[in-house]
């Protein structure tokens, strides 16, 4: 359960799939989400010649040129699964770059844009193509030199188990601010990590020994970006990374991966977190001395012997496992198909997600111990200016979820149970996101870098529906910045019932300056007044007593502001200490249990050692 929610989901709109179901929302979905487009066509202007081959894209919906599908690394099938990932070839003759590529294998999820039975498997491992969007031009005036156009690289999340690049359209983003937005696919769950012995035995490489192979992919799309973006007009010298969710954290790794140095030049981190998982936990059996995860790669094996028949029990498993040879047992593994290795797997509670350790400490690709000790030291990351936030209400999106907190009526209507203790429950998580994955490494990272800006997303204008209130409820969800760095408000029927004609002035106001401040960032690796020189000043973070620390993004109440009081762990941890909304001791520990459950900041001793906490078993306490 440590740090589940941290790894989560990059595209939370789903959690209003309830309240849309059975058509009861038709004609609430408004505002800025222009008509799906049809078919691609080709735009002979988009013809560019890359050292990776000639391409033609298409105009796409707001006005950019786009190219999609591009081939940034070999298919990684058969003998390439588990591999190193290696630079795709050249191809000849003109791509036609007018539809995306496959997804990489995943659950089918609305929480990525994937419709279909949960236990579907959707996607291909021929999976690693990029997209880009760039500001319409012919080829002959393309910025050249020193007026090539700053370049922001997306990373999707999804818990690093679901996600694809298809979901967000970067051509707003890059003709409203005059930048090349590129976004990737990688490898996702077992497929992006998963580390066994009998695969380490055939690897060629400290980086295909680390189990760590979606890292990898991230690695290698940077260096196609670095080789290729300045036949698009975009600087190869001006890079920034940017993600959110899964995809944030992954952004953290490439700040501490020494083969990521030099491939960007600015990094942007949106509710990401540093948590790398030890090597250990991804192989070793679950009652070892060095306890795996419930579904490293031992006990998954296992599993898969027991279900092919090829042994009667777990413990029959391991025996033969033990005896088989390496390069046998790699060739087995190879050969399994993506439902095979997923049926090993157990989901996510009321999510179509895969609980899969990843993200190694491996000592070669990402270094061992604490990234936020790494971070505080002037040889421990690539330092380059980093912009790095939350939004108000993180959690909210997954507590709406949660039966525990909120019924449903008619199997439709939401009621929040505990109005106090949900509420209370929800600041003081995401509270603590902003501690751990915001102020407390930005930091860390201020002790040898001036460059560090931090902010929060406040924007919680959504409608009350049904009885309702979402902007309490929600409120700044999890995820629900992302619309507003792409400016692109269509998720999908579904998705779209935050959005409302009554809130499109102030959303589309406040879109429009977090574009500006983001791609400021991407020009300058600061995000000052933004673009064009109007916004209040965003400061870096300022380690004095007092200093200005984070800026607030927001309409109405506010508006864009600077704010001086970081959050701590401790800050916190008091916090709920003092909740009034908190009136019995029984109350304070269950908001302690879920902090120590979610394993972000507290765990589980801590909940243990609290006196007061001792009448409430852990992991048994009652709600109702």
């Amino acid at each position: 359960m440590a740090n589940r929610i941290g790894r989560r989901i990059g595209i939370p709109f789903a959690l209003v799939v309830s309240l849309a179901s059975c058509g009861t929302l038709r004609g609430l979905t408004r505002g800025k989400a222009p008509a799906p487009e049809g078919p691609h066509v080709v735009d002979p202007t988009s013809k560019r010649a890359l050292p990776s081959g000639e391409i033609v894209g298409f105009t796409g919906r707001y006005g950019s040129h786009v190219w999609l599908g591009i081939p940034y690394a070999q298919p990684p099938v058969g003998d390439r699964r588990w591999r190193a990932t290696i630079a795709a070839a050249p191809w000849s003759g003109v791509r036609q770059a007018l539809a995306f590529g496959d997804h990489c294998p995943q659950l089918a999820s609305p929480f990525a844009g994937v419709e279909g039975d949960p236990d579907t498997i959707s996607g291909s491992e021929d999976c690693l193509y990029l997209n880009v969007y760039a500001p319409r031009a012919d080829a002959a005036a393309l910025p050249a030199g020193a007026a090539r156009l700053p370049v922001m690289v997306w990373i999707h999340g999804g818990g690093n188990t679901v996600g694809l690049s298809d979901f967000y359209d970067g051509g707003r983003l890059a003709a409203a601010e005059n930048v090349v937005v590129v976004t990737i696919n990688y490898r996702l769950g077992p497929f992006g990590w998963f580390r066994h012995a009998a695969l380490r035995d055939g690897a060629i490489s400290a980086e295909e020994r680390s189990g760590n192979f979606g890292t990898l992919d991230l690695i290698r799309a940077l260096a196609w970006v670095r080789d290729n973006v300045a036949g698009f007009g975009g600087d190869p010298g001006r890079v920034t990374i940017f993600g959110e969710s899964a995809g944030g954290r992954n952004v953290v790794t490439l700040l501490v991966a020494p083969q990521a140095k030099g491939l960007f030049q600015r990094a942007i981190v949106q509710s990401g977190g540093t948590n790398l998982s030890p090597a250990s936990i991804g192989e070793s059996w679950s009652d070892d001395p060095t306890t795996g995860h419930r579904n490293s790669s031992n006990e998954v094996i296992a599993r898969l012997f027991v279900r092919e028949g090829r042994a009667k029990d777990r413990a029959d498993a391991r025996r033969q496992l033990a005896a088989m040879p390496s390069g046998e047992l790699a060739a087995w593994l190879r050969a399994q198909t993506p439902a095979a290795l997923f049926a090993a797997y157990g989901r996510e509670e009321q999510e179509s997600l895969l609980d899969v350790p990843q993200v190694f400490a491996d000592g070669a690709v990402l270094p061992e111990g604490e990234t936020l000790d790494r971070l505080a030291r002037a040889d421990g990351w690539n330092h380059v200016p980093v912009m790095i936030g939350t939004t108000k209400d993180e959690n909210k999106t997954f507590l709406f979820l949660n039966p525990l907190y909120v019924r449903r009526w008619l199997g439709i209507i939401p009621r929040v149970r505990e109005p106090n203790v949900y509420l209370a429950t929800a600041d003081a998580m995401a509270a603590m996101w902003k501690a751990t994955g915001a102020d407390g490494p930005a930091a860390a990272m201020r002790r040898t870098a001036d460059d560090v800006f931090v902010y929060r997303f406040d924007w919680d204008e959504e409608p009350s529906i049904l009885g309702t209130d979402l902007a309490t409820n929600l409120g700044a969800a999890h995820g629900f910045d992302i619309p507003f760095v792409f400016g692109h408000y269509d998720l999908g029927p579904k998705a779209n019932v935050i959005f409302t004609d009554a809130n499109l002035p102030g959303r589309e106001a406040l879109a429009a300056r977090v574009m500006s401040y983001w791609a400021r960032f991407a020009y300058d690796g600061d995000p000052g007044r933004g673009r064009r020189d109007d916004l209040p000043r965003w400061t870096a973070w300022d380690s004095t007593p007092g200093g200005h620390k984070t800026m607030h993004l927001d309409t109405g109440d506010g508006g864009l502001r600077m704010g001086s009081d970081p959050v701590t762990v401790a800050s916190v941890v008091a916090s709920v200490e003092r909740d009034p909304r908190l009136t019995t001791a029984r109350q304070r520990c269950w908001v302690f249990h879920e902090l120590a459950k979610w394993g972000r900041g507290t765990q589980r001793a801590d909940y243990d050692a609290r006196e007061e906490c001792r009448v409430y078993p852990f992991d048994a306490f009652p709600w109702q």
